[in-house]
């Protein structure tokens, strides 16, 4: 990290469903790296654990709710982009209410771990995609 450039926290969820397989939700056009597959998530708001911002994302994005117990932390990932460097510790879900909706983003697809590497990422979601293979 150079002089001066901030620690950016944010944190991302595998939702797994019952067949095994990976949700993954596209970045919405006008957005930075618009297109791009991520795993859903956000900032981790000042005074907010990771865990309560990941419940509260999933919630915003997708209209699921979860709870502590059920997420288990699996991997994370440190990536530096050019104003900031971003630590994004990842989470494995496979307990939640509700059916997962795309409200923030362009779509939605549950994806096998093997055939994750098929969808343009951002660069700090990629290193994720192994764990995610090895566990599942």
């Amino acid at each position: 990290m150079g002089p001066g450039m901030s620690l950016l926290l944010v944190v991302a969820c595998a939702l797994v469903d019952a067949d095994r397989r990976v949700l993954i939700a596209q970045r919405p056009a006008g957005k930075q790296l618009a297109g791009l597959w991520e795993f859903p998530g956000g900032k981790v708001e000042p005074g907010e654990s990771p865990e309560a911002a990941l419940i509260r994302e999933l919630d915003e994005e997708l209209g699921i709710s979860t709870k502590v117990a059920c997420l288990a932390p699996l991997s994370f990932a440190s990536h530096n982009y050019e104003s900031f460097h971003l630590l994004m510790p990842l989470f494995v879900c496979r307990k939640w209410q509700g059916t997962p909706t795309p409200r923030e983003h362009a779509a939605l697809k549950w994806v096998r771990p093997q055939a994750l590497r098929d969808y343009p990422m951002p660069p700090a979601d990629e290193p994720l995609i192994a764990p995610l293979c090895d566990l599942l």
